[in-house]
């Protein structure tokens, strides 16, 4: 069993190994651990970043909610305006065009009363012509001008008391 381990050759892997840690930890272990610590400060870093960031997108969207809701207020608002402002303008219309209803009909109303002035005054000027050459025909010989004159102005009254 001897001639199954070379103890010699063990003790010499031992003090390799041994020999090779202690390499590792005066040339390499120091700079892989300031490595690994630069690596961990780094990735803290962008954690941290990471959570400002999110932060800050959770103000923002916060504000920007805000504003949008803002934003459909004043839409709402305007909205409730212009319709006011349209009943406003349909009632001022409305108004307009009834006055202007009122004054058609205040003008034909005239009108009408002056037409019927006018017809009032034909027929009376009519009547007295009828009345003065009927007459005349009839009194041409019996009556003299002033007569017929007072004769037709007696009719002219009765006439126009009948109206």
């Amino acid at each position: 069993m001897g001639n199954l381990i070379d103890v010699r050759q063990v003790f010499t892997q031992i003090l390799g190994f041994l020999i090779l840690l202690w390499m590792l930890r005066k040339f390499a272990w120091g700079s892989v651990l300031g490595m690994l610590e630069a690596r961990r400060v780094k990735i803290a870093g962008e954690f941290e970043l990471a959570a400002m960031k999110q932060s800050e997108a959770e103000q923002l969207k916060g504000r920007y909610e805000q504003e949008l809701r803002g934003i459909e207020a004043q839409a709402r608002q305007r909205i409730l305006d212009a319709v006011a402002e349209g009943q406003k303008v349909a009632a001022e219309i409305k108004a307009q065009a009834e006055r202007e209803a009122v004054a058609r009909g205040v003008r034909a109303e005239d009108e009408i009363a002056r037409d019927r002035e006018k017809a009032k005054e034909l027929l009376k000027e009519q009547m007295i012509h009828l009345a003065i050459r009927s007459a005349e025909k009839i009194l041409r010989q019996k009556l003299d001008d002033p007569s017929q004159r007072k004769l037709v102005g007696e009719f002219i009254d009765e006439v126009g008391a009948l109206r």
